[in-house]
């Protein structure tokens, strides 16, 4: 498409971040091609990883905001801010681990 045929609002340069994205979607099915399916106990290993990756943040979270609470005597304020805060930086852990793979 010619300058002439553009929009004035479109833009000229072609969106860099679509291309990674295909680019990076032909590379995972190139390498199941390659590799095939994950054997069941790789699978179940990864579930397991995830689980804890999720788990343990939160977990530390509420053991924390429990010591601040009765430290501070809050109520559940920071044991309730905390286990959010965990499970948010538990799923992030998780997002960009299944980015990864």
């Amino acid at each position: 498409m010619g300058d002439e045929q553009r929009k004035p609002d479109e833009p000229k340069e072609p969106n860099h971040e679509l291309e990674r994205a295909v680019r990076r979607m032909q590379d995972r099915r190139e390498r199941w091609a390659r590799g095939g399916e994950w054997p069941v106990t790789r699978a179940l290993g990864m579930m397991g990883r995830f689980g804890w990756t999720i788990v343990a943040p939160i977990l530390l979270g509420a053991f924390a905001g429990r010591w601040l609470d009765r430290t501070f005597h809050t109520g559940v304020f920071w044991s309730a801010a905390l286990v959010f805060v965990g499970a948010a930086v538990g799923f992030a852990a998780v997002w960009r681990r299944m980015q990864g793979e």
